[in-house]
């Protein structure tokens, strides 16, 4: 059977001018099953276009999306202790850190990026929830701080894209120090006058929505963003209720006044460029969709 296996089959394959298919052709759809070829997806910015799924993607995608023509200046993030508490569960703190970069090709879960939205110049920090669900340590925070001295030294809106699982575990109170941390940040860039916008994506909870992720002067949402401290399981295992349908995605909070905008990824960089101009007193082309008014009703019985 391994001789037919290895060698026959094989053999038969490159006569006949047969290729292995890569798994990731094609993706599955979660919410309907459908499939979908990759290019499609990656062209239509990973959202599905049947159902509007919004599918996670990497910092450096969304960077590329996000800026004009994808040319944006990448900043390069402090360095910060590794591995200051010797930490170890299943694997050693340091061995999750090198299997985490091999990953995503980044030094941590933040990546900065300066550029032109709509011809607007800005600073975009963005969690990529690969690196270790984007959770929050010290390398993290001295990044997210990083993204805001930028924008206060160039004088500069920051928009943040927030995607976390919450504080890092594996360096104890060293990562909760970066809540407060990164607070005082995002005060510093408010006294400067500069606008600040936080674009919530899926996932967003833990101590990441204790602190600068719900300090925005504008807050949007992707469809079916799940946000929150902690998670509607462990809320129902508290409370001992069942929790209301679509408990905390995006849609339910800003029914209920957490959320400002609910916007899809395809509209987000229009979106943003035009609250920014607005909060910057810039020329904003009107919306005629927006702006038209109804008709007098005297008009409307003569017609």
């Amino acid at each position: 059977m391994n001789w037919i296996t290895n060698y026959v089959r094989p053999k038969i394959n490159s006569m006949l001018g047969r290729r292995e298919m890569p798994e990731n052709l094609w993706i599955k759809d979660p919410e309907t099953g459908e499939m979908i070829f990759h290019k499609d997806l990656e062209e239509n910015q990973w959202v599905i276009p049947s159902s509007g799924h919004h599918m996670k993607i990497s910092a450096k995608e969304r960077l590329k999306f996000f800026f004009d023509d994808g040319v944006y200046e990448q900043l390069e993030n402090p360095k910060a202790p590794v591995d200051p508490l010797k930490f170890r569960d299943e694997k050693r703190y340091t061995d999750r850190l090198r299997e985490a970069r091999a990953k995503t090709n980044l030094e941590d879960a933040v990546l900065n990026g300066v550029g032109r939205v709509e011809g607007l110049e800005l600073v975009a920090t963005v969690q990529d929830f690969a690196f270790m669900g984007g959770s929050l340590g010290m390398a993290a925070g001295e990044a997210i701080i990083r993204g805001f001295e930028t924008a206060i030294e160039r004088r500069l809106p920051l928009v943040l894209f927030a995607a976390s699982g919450g504080a890092r575990m594996q360096e104890g109170i060293l990562s909760l120090m970066q809540l407060p941390r990164t607070t005082v940040a995002v005060d510093r860039l408010k006294e400067a006058g500069l606008p600040y916008i936080v674009v919530l994506t899926n996932p967003t909870t833990g101590g990441v929505t204790a602190s600068y992720a719900m300090l925005g002067d504008v807050h949007i949402a992707e469809p079916g963003a799940l946000i929150g401290f902690a998670g509607p399981r462990v809320i129902e295992q508290t409370i001992r209720e069942k929790l209301p349908d679509g408990f905390q995605r995006a849609e339910y909070l800003k029914a209920h006044g957490m959320v400002d905008m609910v916007v899809s990824r395809l509209e987000m960089k229009a979106t943003i460029a035009r609250l920014l101009k607005i909060m910057l007193k810039q020329p904003v082309e009107p919306d005629k969709d927006v702006l038209a008014l109804p008709e007098p009703a005297e008009e409307r019985l003569e017609a």
